[in-house]
């Protein structure tokens, strides 16, 4: 079973998740590229400064990474960014939580320092924002198409009822009676 197979695909709010993850993206790479023309050492536990927080050349590439990954994720659309965005984004909370508990240790190998565990929560939550927008609600639009997928009983219900009204003439009918 697919992750995903369940989900409707070609829907407006597919835009909302590529925007997503194409300038969550976009800051991950440049953050990488600024770490890396610092030239700091590939696991140096303690990292430079790049754009307020702290990172070394491992932190670097893996910022790279994972920005083009999102930058996959904005070009393929559909289902697909919006799940990449909450995967995505519960790592980065979690990675938040690991990388806390590996503060000041010999073990931070990307040199993670508070701002970086505070940028990896913040993060984590927008990016699962984005990727959730419009899937996860209590009283989604009945034209939203994942209600339509939870309810199809009554989706197509309410569909025949939008056909009936369109079938019937409008406008001003005969008063005469018909014979």
């Amino acid at each position: 079973m697919k992750l995903d197979e369940h989900l409707p695909v070609d829907h407006r709010l597919s835009q909302v998740y590529r925007v997503g993850a194409g300038l969550m993206g976009l800051v991950l790479v440049a953050f990488g590229i600024l770490g890396l023309l610092n030239h700091v050492g590939f696991f140096s536990l303690h990292g430079q400064r790049v754009a307020g927080l702290s990172s070394n050349g491992a932190l670097s590439v893996l910022s790279i990474v994972i920005g083009a990954l999102l930058f996959v994720g904005m070009v393929i659309g559909r289902n697909f960014a919006s799940t990449l965005n909450m995967v995505l984004g519960v790592l980065f909370v979690l990675s938040g939580f690991v990388n806390l508990a590996l503060l000041d240790t010999n073990a931070n190998f990307l040199a993670f320092r508070m701002p970086n565990v505070l940028f990896s929560f913040v993060f984590g939550l927008v990016l699962m924002t984005f990727g959730m927008y419009g899937r996860v609600h209590s009283h989604l639009p009945h034209d939203n198409p994942y209600w339509k997928q939870r309810n199809p009983e009554r989706a197509a219900r309410e569909e025949a009822a939008r056909r009936e009204v369109r079938r019937r003439p409008s406008g001003p009918t005969s008063l005469r009676p018909q014979q």
